[in-house]
């Protein structure tokens, strides 16, 4: 249960009105908030968001803008009491095939939030990255990477500054838009077939519901500095595939043969993630739910245990998928 109050607080989320922005705004509304302020680039997403939201448009505010943009961010921070840093580009290809624009978004958007933070005086920032940022073989984890670093590094430039920082690193979250999930639906629904680059690729996954449950937690636990990270299963992506056919089929009632293609790794695709490097789990304390990577500027909580039992890399069965996918509800 999180201890950290919104109640009366104003609260910024750049990259708002995504899958993970949404359900954060849903969470954080019950705490009663005075005002939060959904940063973005794209005006029709805000406009159906405003729609779905209409019962609380008292509380929230909606704001075009770039976290490129410096100035903007300077405005949107104004009385922020706690910024949620979601925006990014986050697709592999994509940031393959313009790095410089990832950079721009992912590092230099970091960098500014952190300046407008720490200019406004803003309580808390809280970054989300991810498992790719480990021994990153693409552009997106790199840049990723290089967020965490300006995140954790913030702690000891800040000066006489009281604003903390801190860092959520996610896994694939499924359902989440550009995940799997949909695109597996709706090509079952099209093409009587999915594809998948790899049946042996192991992903580590996390449900919408817990990326929140992180990113509140993690904005409760934190001192600076830190990377939070969850501990989560590990998927086979074959595994998955068959799981989610046969649920999808038996919901929807729809009677036919779906083919599972294989289309090979695309760009800067790994066939194994990690949750950390080694001199990470050196140093990282353990909870029951997740594990804490701190700041090298800060000392150990000596409330944790800094004993670390490697994760178990062992996918989990297709049972155990099959039952996730339904109790989540993400067919």
């Amino acid at each position: 249960m999180q201890k950290e109050t919104y109640k009366g607080k104003k609260i910024l989320i750049t990259g708002g009105t995504g899958t993970i922005g949404r359900q954060l705004v849903q969470r954080l509304l019950k705490d009663e908030p005075s005002v939060i302020r959904i940063f973005s680039r794209d005006e029709h997403k805000q406009y159906e968001m405003n729609i779905d939201f209409q019962a609380h448009s008292n509380q929230l505010r909606f704001l075009i803008g770039d976290v490129r943009d410096q100035q903007r961010l300077m405005r949107a921070m104004e009385d922020i009491d706690y910024v949620f840093h979601l925006a990014a580009m986050k697709h592999v290809p994509s940031c393959e095939y313009n790095p410089f624009e990832a950079v721009q978004t992912n590092v230099i958007g970091t960098q500014n939030v952190i300046q407008a933070a720490l200019e406004n005086g803003v309580k808390k920032v809280l970054f989300t990255s991810t498992d790719k940022a480990i021994s990153p073989t693409n552009t997106y984890g790199a840049t990723k990477l290089t967020a965490e670093r300006l995140i954790s590094a913030s702690e000891y430039q800040k000066g006489s500054k009281s604003t903390i920082f801190s860092s959520v690193r996610f896994g694939n979250v499924m359902g989440s838009r550009g995940s799997v999930i949909p695109l597996f639906k709706k090509q079952i629904l099209e093409n009587d077939e999915i594809t998948i680059t790899d049946p042996e690729m192991l992903r580590y996954m996390m449900t919408p519901s817990q990326a929140i449950e992180l990113i509140l937690q993690a904005n409760e636990d934190a001192q600076g500095g830190e990377v939070f990270v969850l501990k989560m299963p590990v998927v086979r992506i074959g595994d998955l595939a068959e799981a989610l056919i046969k649920v999808f089929l038996e919901k929807s009632g729809i009677k036919t043969k779906v083919e599972v293609k294989r289309i090979g790794l695309r760009p800067g695709e790994k066939m194994f993630e990690e949750l950390m490097t080694e001199d990470e789990r050196l140093n990282a304390l353990e909870t029951e739910q997740m594990y804490i990577i701190p700041s090298l500027s800060k000392n150990k909580n000596q409330t944790l245990s800094n004993k670390i039992i490697k994760p178990n890399e062992l996918p989990i069965a297709k049972n155990v998928i099959i039952d996730w996918l339904i109790s989540e509800n993400l067919i």
